[in-house]
């Protein structure tokens, strides 16, 4: 019988101590590649940004001749792969006071899980993912549109994990009209009846490519009619709203789902979710989910602040410089990728070195960081985070949690 719990740890400071272990699921690193879409989602939620970019995007078009390429440009998160594992792990032991296991999930790539196994005090990171799959129902002509759901696979078996990330990047990278019908099915299967793979719908209400709620939703259903079975738990994800994850938990129970931690860290902030288990190692964590159907999320206190504030100071740290960080990662330039006159991926410090601003960043780029940065600075913070407050869909969410 499925059972999954979810508890919030400003409101039961004790909820870890009858557990053996906490468990971080789904993180990125420096390894992980991030569209730029945050900065239209963020020209969209912030109005008073909207003129900024739009100002800033005609500058480039002027000065370079070529528009901002969001969809093939990129960003890295700041993290390497070591400090992720450590902050993850260190907020489960300070906080928690049991011991953490850490599962990274970069996107679409397993470089970070298999650099860190090469350290003595990750040697038993399990090999993870977020697997990106292009999706589309083409027999419901009006929800043809296709979007992309991510999937979370954990604990891959390190022997075969190489081969794996190169079959599942083949198949996000195949047209959906041209692949065969049924090699989703077969791929997950496969995952399903592997030892000790864990596989998760992330932020599955998360209608990540716009394509509109209802037809995201649809084919949310579609999706899981087809593969739900080989679904081990729906995520509820530490960077969505109270809202969608109620939605999320509504659905679980509508599936006959189980639900699961997910912090989808990005910045320096660590997940604002975990899992407690009696497991001790991942593996035993993975059949305590998928074979006996046991779930006990616990949402960290950084969760309970407004959503729209741990956004934008996600952003801020993408876009901060750490001196203290690696060679190659200390300045946010050198974490964004964009295209050359070539078409050629540089990044952004290469591209403008040695140009008319004399190695920096050009003044329309630098107006629109000063002007993301400031709402990141008291007083206008303190503001936002009041005008943002969302305490009331918190309140709602733990009512029926109760209920």
């Amino acid at each position: 019988m499925s059972h999954s719990t979810v508890s919030y740890l400003w409101r039961e400071p004790h909820a870890a101590r009858d557990f053996s272990t906490g468990v971080s699921l789904h993180s990125h690193t420096s390894q992980s590649r991030e569209t730029l879409d945050f900065i239209a989602d963020m020209s969209r939620d912030i109005p008073a940004i909207q003129g900024l970019i739009q100002w800033a995007e005609d500058r480039c078009m002027r000065y370079s001749g070529m528009k901002p390429d969001y969809l093939r440009s990129f960003w890295t998160p700041p993290l390497k792969p070591r400090q992720a594992f450590e902050l993850e792990r260190d907020q489960i032991q300070n906080s928690l006071q049991i011991p953490g296991l850490v599962s990274i999930s970069d996107h679409d790539d397993i470089s970070a899980p298999m650099m860190l196994r090469a350290i003595d005090s990750a040697r038993h990171i399990p090999v993870s993912t977020e697997w990106s799959v292009p999706y589309a129902n083409e027999s419901a002509v009006r929800h043809a549109k296709p979007t992309a759901f991510h999937l979370g696979v954990h604990n891959i078996p390190s022997a075969t994990a190489a081969e794996w990330i190169v079959r599942l990047n083949a198949f996000t990278e195949m047209p959906v009209a041209t692949r065969p019908a049924n090699l989703l099915g077969d791929l997950l299967e496969e995952l399903d009846s592997t030892p000790g793979v864990l596989i998760i719908f992330n932020h599955p209400l998360w209608d990540l490519y716009r394509i509109g709620a209802d037809a995201h939703e649809v084919l949310v259903n579609d999706f899981l009619v087809k593969h739900g079975q080989f679904m081990h738990a729906l995520e509820l994800n530490g960077l969505r709203t109270w809202k969608e994850n109620q939605g999320v938990h509504n659905l679980a129970r509508q599936w006959n789902q189980i639900v699961i931690s997910g912090g989808d860290r990005h910045g320096i902030e660590p997940n604002a979710n975990v899992n407690l288990t009696h497991a001790t190692t991942f593996t035993e964590f993975v059949q305590e989910v998928k074979k006996q159907r046991i779930s006990n999320v616990l949402f960290m206190p950084q969760y309970k602040h407004p959503w729209k504030h741990r956004i934008l100071q996600s952003t801020l740290d993408a876009i901060r410089n750490y001196p203290n960080f690696p060679e190659g990662s200390q300045r946010w330039d050198e974490r964004v990728y964009a295209p050359n006159r070539n078409g050629e991926l540089r990044k952004l410090s290469e591209l403008w070195a040695g140009g008319e601003e004399g190695g920096k960043a050009p003044i329309y780029l630098s107006a629109i960081l000063s002007a993301v940065r400031l709402l990141g600075r008291a007083p206008v913070s303190g503001g936002l985070r009041l005008a943002w407050n969302d305490s009331s869909q918190m309140r709602a969410a733990l009512t029926q949690q109760d209920a």
